[in-house]
């Protein structure tokens, strides 16, 4: 057998910028993803909430 898997903790969910209306409407997807049960969309949601540019919100890497 090989080596033990060691799994993180998931993320927490991004929060949107204010005043952003693309990551309201990422919000907006991610709940309703979140209530189908469909968690890859709601990581899609989240990536593109934490990825969308804004010029006053600094990057997390």
């Amino acid at each position: 057998m090989g080596d033990p898997v060691h799994l993180a903790l998931p993320h927490a969910s991004p929060q949107p910028a204010k005043g952003c209306a693309v990551c309201a409407e990422m919000v907006v997807r991610r709940r309703a993803a979140r209530d189908r049960g469909d968690f890859s969309a709601v990581t899609d949601a989240d990536v593109e909430i934490r990825h969308h540019p804004h010029p006053a919100r600094r990057r997390r890497h």
